[in-house]
């Protein structure tokens, strides 16, 4: 007759601190996965949900694939927080209000006109002429071209086209009617 041995307090000690570190290792590949899930590194530019993600500053729906913007900053809290916007144009006059406007970590993502690939907004050159969401007219590119024009001369042509009228928000956040 086969009689089951006692177990020792050690044996069971032992299985039960596997059993512990088998739960937290499958709670830490749990956790990395809905990190791996989320794609957001804390930096970079993050995926659009093309045609329901709306404008920071317009309020329009993003579906311009090749003249979208991000800028990702970090919240009052500290946490990184991405904004999008349908026009580079709405980005850099959305960013003059803003606290964490010159901010070491504050991060500016343009997409190139031809590609639609990420690019960092303020190593891109844009070139005039283009027809973008909002009517601002510069399409980035991450190669210098003739008549290109760097991020700051960029800001200051956005600047420009927005104080003289040109895309001025309303209080409601829509944009003026054209005379």
């Amino acid at each position: 007759m086969n009689t089951p041995r006692p177990r020792s307090s050690s044996s069971s000690h032992t299985r039960g601190r596997a059993i512990g570190l088998l739960g937290l290792g499958f709670l830490a590949l749990m956790l990395q996965g809905l990190t791996a899930c989320s794609r957001d590194a804390g930096t970079g530019p993050v995926a659009v949900k093309w045609d329901r993600q709306t404008c920071e500053r317009c309020r329009m729906v993003l579906s311009d694939r090749k003249h979208a913007a991000e800028i990702r900053a970090r919240s009052a809290r500290g946490r990184p927080k991405v904004h999008f916007f349908d026009d580079i144009g709405c980005a850099v006059i959305w960013l003059q209000d803003q606290p964490f406007r010159n901010a070491p970590g504050t991060e500016i993502w343009v997409t190139q006109w031809r590609t639609g690939k990420w690019i960092d907004a303020r190593k891109a050159y844009y070139l005039p002429g283009q027809v973008t969401p909002m009517d601002y007219g510069l399409g980035a590119q991450s190669e210098p071209q003739p008549g290109a024009l760097t991020f700051a001369q960029a800001e200051a042509h956005h600047l420009a086209v927005d104080r003289h009228g040109g895309r001025k928000m309303h209080m409601e956040g829509a944009p003026p009617q054209r005379q």
